[in-house]
């Protein structure tokens, strides 16, 4: 399919929030492109609609090129979620092409966690134990139902995700029964309810008069506003408030 200037905005980055769309750079001129055009048609067609195919003219639409800074062709980029996941410049022979488009497709991880059941979320944290995307659902369903240990032992080691590290802190709080402080015990109330707003508010406003529990509430109030992603009001407030708490 040919997208323009017109049609990209819906063809290609809004349409990349379903599936990998790869955009081939080309211009009718051009040798090496039409060389890679029909190699790079079949490898998609070969993946069976799990990725999307389209053509741009650079000539004809030279906003879009000087856009993604387009200076030798053929250019493929492969969006994902709006992005430029990955690229390449020049023609490039099958092999390269097919290593390119499998890396834009899920991980037999990412397919488990799609699901999102229990039984799936279990097979993708065997596949991926250090997957906070598998890890931290899959704790959260333990937790759900008292089993506090497992659920620990799924999050505490997970690198680098804030949601791992909060509900960590959650549960180590839970185990002193929110360090006596009431305001605390009835934030994990909200939590376990699924009442963030709530528990934000009552967890940032216990901050100023905890003690040894300080870090673990942080903690979890990072873990929350995470989960809750940089674009949400309450999340934009959350920071500002937990700022002020800290510091």
């Amino acid at each position: 399919m040919d997208v323009t200037e017109q049609t990209f905005q819906t063809a290609v980055i809004e349409r990349s929030a379903t599936l990998p769309v790869v955009v081939d750079f080309w211009a009718e001129w051009c040798g090496p492109c039409r060389q890679l055009g029909p190699v790079l048609e079949q490898a998609v067609a070969a993946r069976g609609g799990a990725i999307e195919l389209v053509k741009l003219d650079t000539d004809a639409n030279q906003n879009l090129a000087r856009q993604y800074r387009i200076q030798s062709i053929p250019a493929v980029k492969a969006f994902r979620d709006g992005k430029v996941a990955a690229e390449f410049v020049g023609a490039q022979p099958r092999q390269n092409i097919d290593a390119f488009l499998d890396l834009l497709l899920p991980s037999a991880a990412e397919e488990l966690i799609a699901k999102g059941d229990e039984q799936s979320l279990r097979e993708a944290v065997k596949l991926e134990p250090s997957n906070a995307n598998a890890a931290v659902p899959l704790a959260r369903i333990l937790l759900g139902r008292g089993d506090s240990d497992g659920a620990l032992a799924l999050v505490r080691d997970v690198p680098g995700s804030f949601a791992a590290d909060g509900l960590a802190a959650r549960i180590a709080l839970e185990a002193r029964n929110g360090s006596g402080n009431a305001e605390v015990a009835e934030a994990l109330q909200a939590l376990e309810a699924g009442d963030l707003e709530r528990a934000l508010d009552l967890l940032i406003g216990a901050l100023p008069s905890a003690d040894g529990s300080r870090d673990d509430i942080r903690r979890v109030i990072v873990g929350i506003l995470d989960e809750l992603g940089v674009e949400s009001p309450l999340a934009r407030d959350g920071r500002r408030r937990l700022a002020a708490a800290l510091y």
